[in-house]
């Protein structure tokens, strides 16, 4: 089977090929939601759905929130020169494990299979080790 998702390139969304695309209703909202954080990135508007945009709101007004923990747990990266889809990834996942009771393995794994879909060879290894400081620590609280 194959579809055509919409990715982020650089400054702009692009089509991209992908074989066995997730149809997962889940997995294709937190795409949306990914791509859309990937856009504010870059000044650009949105078009989502009504639970959509409200997600994509108040992800926005955490980032005061999120944006600290990712600079402390991927020190050796600011947050200037984390690659844009990567850290769309990280600030979704984040803000959904503070908002829902979703599972932080399921949440990382997730984080993870985004990465390998849309960000670059690096980019699931270094969304899992970052996730997976700062999920752990808050689970252990």
């Amino acid at each position: 089977m194959s579809d055509t998702n919409q990715i982020p390139a650089g400054d702009h969304i692009v089509e991209k090929e992908t074989k066995d695309t997730n149809p997962d209703p889940r997995h294709q909202k937190r795409i949306r939601l990914m791509q859309a954080l990937f856009s504010h990135s870059f000044n650009q508007e949105t078009d989502l759905i009504d639970d959509e945009q409200q997600i994509y709101n108040k992800t926005i007004s955490s980032l005061e929130n999120i944006d600290p923990l990712i600079a402390k747990h991927a020190p050796e990266r600011p947050l200037s020169e984390i690659n844009q889809v990567d850290l769309a990834i990280l600030r979704l996942v984040i803000f959904e494990t503070q908002s829902t009771k979703i599972p932080v393995k399921v949440a990382i794994n997730e984080a993870v299979e985004l990465a390998k879909e849309f960000g670059t060879e690096s980019s699931p290894r270094f969304v899992n080790g970052v996730l997976g400081q700062i999920l752990s620590q808050t689970t252990a609280k």
